[in-house]
């Protein structure tokens, strides 16, 4: 228990900073003067974070786990500190200005925070058996949804207080400060309490040119989806370039992983049912959380008219219902005799009736009606945070853990990545065409008016001082934001479709290999 405490508060820190920077970016912009490079403080941590998962998982399925997990916290410690410095001696040789710094130490910090995410859940498979295993992984998707939610709340305040806090020390240097006593606890407690957990397969090395295909390839296209496509549209020769070479470079690696016999992720994976349809749910249901966090707060700042800091609370309920959702689901599965599809089915429909409630949001809804409706939504999304990953693990072999379980997060924040790009140019696009004298606010848009950051760049049209928006154009943004939860319905049928086709083995009551008849 020692050594999941270490683990789960070494995840929330990764979790945490994919939200955290969001609030700060504002006064980013201003004390280190690189405006037009803003969005890359975000998109580099994600593009980082989200690249290297599947390589975590091959090397917790070649080294011992706990060496790699001490590796992935003192490489995250080491970005965070290296952040808060960024710009304090000027411009640096290769690095550039202060803003350029700042986004190259934001990968070094996403190469950490990759490893906080994937080990979390092949650790836990190491210490506890299938059976049992739902509680736990049910705190970590507790964590993660807290810390989702958490992120941008506390960003504004270190930001906005934070100046008092240390003599001489801007704000926002805090929101990555932060992160070093916490990580030190964590340190902490894994160097103390955790066992090796070595590897149960036979040794193999990692295939170096692979991984760097991987890293090209997932990074090419995280950063072509994030861009803003106001300025760089889908068919500008920078998208279509981006998103070429990432094909290419992704085919060149599944290529050479086929073929090679140390490879990263072990396609032979695929021909497990249950592996290959729980991560097509996943990758399904991935872009719905996050598009309840961007699209909600847009809502409340420009059809409610509530400051941003309401904004942000306003998502206090979605991170409940998380945790409530989560930790109930796991503790079900583990007391119920581990049936765990029908709360997989559960926890869909129950997502669906949250989002038809959302389809319904209007200029007359309140405050109170959408925090109900954002608990609603948190609780179907719980079940899926630990139950997915538990069903794939229990249907793999002990030494492919690592590779099954770092897959089902990569397809999960790939899934979210892809739809948050997709839904974000459809929302710009409505507008657009609603408003056909906003539209050339999207490319204007500053900091201080984009809600979000994790995401592609999204119009916000400020409302005059101490006054609403024009009603017309809070009529487009209802419009536009009932239709992208529509879609957004499309996509958790489909992923409810993906889960049926999951055959639901029993859990196993050891960590001994799984039964050999589900290869095809």
């Amino acid at each position: 228990m020692l050594t999941l405490a270490g683990v789960l508060i070494a995840m929330f820190l990764g979790a945490l900073d994919q939200t955290i920077v969001s609030t700060a970016l504002p006064r980013i912009v201003a004390d280190l003067q690189g405006l037009e490079r803003f969005t890359w403080v975000a998109t580099a941590y994600l593009a980082a974070s989200t690249a290297l998962v599947p390589i975590y998982g091959k090397l917790a399925d070649t080294f011992p786990r706990r060496n790699i997990e001490i590796v992935a916290v003192s490489v995250f410690l080491l970005g965070s500190a290296l952040c808060g410095l960024a710009g304090e001696f000027g411009p640096l040789p290769l690095l550039g200005d202060g803003m350029s710094q700042l986004i190259f130490f934001r990968v070094v910090q996403g190469f950490g925070g990759a490893g906080l995410f994937a080990l979390a859940f092949i650790i836990i498979a190491d210490l506890f058996p299938p059976a049992e295993r739902g509680r736990y992984q049910g705190y970590v998707g507790a964590v993660f949804g807290i810390s989702s939610v958490l992120g941008p709340f506390l960003g504004g305040l270190l930001t906005d207080l934070g100046d008092n806090l240390l003599p001489g020390v801007a704000g926002w240097r805090l929101v990555f400060y932060v992160n070093l006593p916490l990580g030190a606890v964590a340190l902490w407690f894994i160097l103390k309490n955790m066992p090796k957990l070595p590897p149960t397969g036979a040794s193999t090395r990692l295939d170096i040119s692979a991984a760097l295909l991987l890293i090209g390839g997932v990074g090419g296209l995280i950063v072509a989806l994030q861009l803003n496509k106001a300025t760089y549209p889908w068919a500008s020769a920078t998208t279509l370039g981006l998103l070429g070479a990432a094909s290419l470079l992704l085919a060149t690696f599944v290529l050479r992983s086929v073929r090679s016999e140390h490879p990263i992720l072990d396609f032979g994976l695929f021909g497990n049912p249950v592996f290959r349809s729980a991560n097509a749910a996943l990758f399904l249901l991935g872009g719905t959380f996050l598009s309840i966090i961007i699209f909600e707060p847009l809502f409340m700042v420009n059809v409610l008219g509530t400051s941003a800091t309401r904004a942000g609370m306003s998502l206090i309920p979605l991170s409940l219902g998380v945790v409530t959702g989560s930790n109930v689901a796991g503790q079900m599965v583990s007391r119920r005799g581990g049936q765990y599809k029908r709360w997989m089915l559960a926890g869909g429909a129950l997502l669906l009736v949250g989002l038809w409630l959302m389809t319904t949001l209007s200029a007359s809804t309140t405050y109170w009606q959408v925090l109900l409706y954002v608990f609603v939504c948190g609780v179907g999304v719980g079940p899926s945070m630990p139950l997915y990953t538990l069903a794939v693990q229990n249907a793999t072999e002990p030494r492919l853990i690592g590779q099954a379980t770092s897959a089902s997060q990569f397809f999960r924040q790939i899934g979210g990545v892809v739809a948050a790009a997709l839904l974000g140019t459809v929302l710009t696009l409505q507008l657009a065409q609603t408003l056909p004298t906003q539209a050339a606010a999207t490319s204007r848009t500053s900091p201080k008016q984009v809600v979000v950051s994790e995401g592609p760049a999204l119009p916000a049209v400020a409302a005059p001082a101490g006054g609403q928006l024009a009603p017309e154009v809070r009529k487009a943004f209802v419009v536009a934001i009932n239709n992208i939860y529509r879609i957004t319905m499309g996509l958790v049928v489909l992923g409810l479709g993906a889960t049926l086709l999951i055959p639901e083995l029993p859990l196993r009551k050891t960590n001994a290999p799984a039964a050999p008849v589900l290869a095809e």
